[in-house]
């Protein structure tokens, strides 16, 4: 009987494909086309595998044909997610060409006179197969959409180095479409605990980036996030879920910047990080600290600059000076209001209007002249 069978294969191939482009929605369309007759050629291959495998012994696990056809159910599955399709249409298709192939071959089963123990032992062996192949067709989906979600990954790692580094924009924009990226308008930089990305990461926004190795100037155990800034606040970082996502851990968070120039906002919490508040339990906003990182900018040219413009401190005695320094620090901070810098320095009044004196002393025009008052400001800051 399959050998007889094998003559009706085309026009069974034909009532399959009808069938399954008439009940499974998904297929309607790209089936009518010239996928229809690569599928229509996939289903003669699978009844003619079928109806080989009937005729061998059941104890030939390994029958070639058995191999075949496995290889092309598992490479259908995996055509199918490459085609972004999901495998319960192909499931579906499945049992759908199952019930039209029995049609066909009950009725030859039939017409051949088999008992009812063989017409039933024919539809066990048909389901069985459809079962079988279904299987390789899941795990060939299901491999594919793994091989796939890994390298969109590495894609993506690729592209937040690219952006970390500063590259123009023209090859981030290539970047983002190879890694399936879609560029939010604005992105900032969090700085954390390589555990905490761990474990924050499924609680960002989807299309937050991390670099897949270790960055420069980023100590070693932490990392730095890219993550796309909300559509209401300018900073996406710190809105919303996340504040509360950072409590109790040790993060810093750069500003908001055009997505193509957030390496800005890496080197900014890179600055900040070296601060001492940096250290503090919970979220840092690197914005709440400008002028600290302004300050600690060049260090050794701050310290010259303190060196040059407290020069004429230097003919008192180092108890002397410290006491004039907290003053004339305090007098410039508070414009010169005696009793405000009395209020800041607790002392009297008079204190102030001597310390002040000596101040004029030695500084002589400088705290007239508005460039020096600047100088002693932003070295006594």
């Amino acid at each position: 009987m399959a050998r007889q069978l094998q003559a009706q294969v085309p026009r069974m191939a034909e009532r399959v494909l009808a069938a399954i482009v008439s009940e499974v929605p998904l297929y309607a369309d790209p089936f009518r086309g010239g996928l229809g007759v690569n599928i229509e050629g996939a289903i003669r291959a699978a009844l003619e595998g079928f109806l080989a495998l009937a005729e061998s012994s059941e104890a030939t696990r390994r029958h070639p044909d058995r191999e075949r056809v496995h290889d092309a159910a598992y490479a259908l599955g995996q055509g199918e997610a490459r085609a972004g399709r999901p495998i319960d249409a192909l499931t579906a298709a499945y049992g759908v060409g199952a019930r039209a192939a029995w049609r066909d071959l009950g009725g030859a089963a039939i017409d051949a006179g088999l008992s009812s123990t063989e017409v039933a032992r024919l539809a066990e062996l048909v389901f069985s197969f459809i079962n079988d192949i279904s299987v390789r067709s899941i795990n060939g989906h299901a491999d594919a959409l793994a091989s796939r979600g890994q390298i969109r990954q590495r894609r993506r790692e690729r592209l937040c180095l690219k952006l970390i580094e500063g590259a123009a924009e023209e090859e981030l924009r290539a970047a983002a479409e190879l890694a399936e990226w879609p560029p939010p308008r604005r992105l900032c930089a969090l700085l954390l605990d390589q555990e905490d990305a761990d474990a924050l990461i499924t609680e960002l926004d989807p299309e937050t980036l991390r670099p897949g190795e270790d960055l420069p100037g980023v100590e070693t155990g932490r990392t730095v996030l890219l993550v796309p800034a909300s559509r209401e606040a300018d900073r996406g970082a710190l809105s919303g879920a996340l504040i509360g996502a950072l409590h109790g851990r040790r993060a810093v968070v750069g500003p908001a910047t055009a997505w193509s120039a957030v390496r800005a906002s890496h080197l900014r919490v890179l600055a900040c990080a070296r601060l001492e508040v940096a250290d503090s339990p919970g979220p840092v906003d690197s914005e709440a600290h400008l002028l600290e990182l302004v300050l600690g900018a060049d260090p050794a040219a701050l310290a010259d600059l303190r060196r040059r413009v407290l020069a004429p401190l230097e003919t008192v005695s180092a108890t002397a000076a410290e006491k004039l320094i907290a003053t004339l620090r305090a007098w410039l901070l508070h414009q010169g209001r005696r009793d405000d810098v009395a209020r800041a320095l607790f002392v009297h009044p008079q204190t102030v209007r001597y310390r002040m004196g000596q101040l004029r002393d030695l500084f002589g025009e400088a705290l007239s002249d508005p460039r020096q008052v600047l100088e002693l400001t932003v070295a006594l800051a």
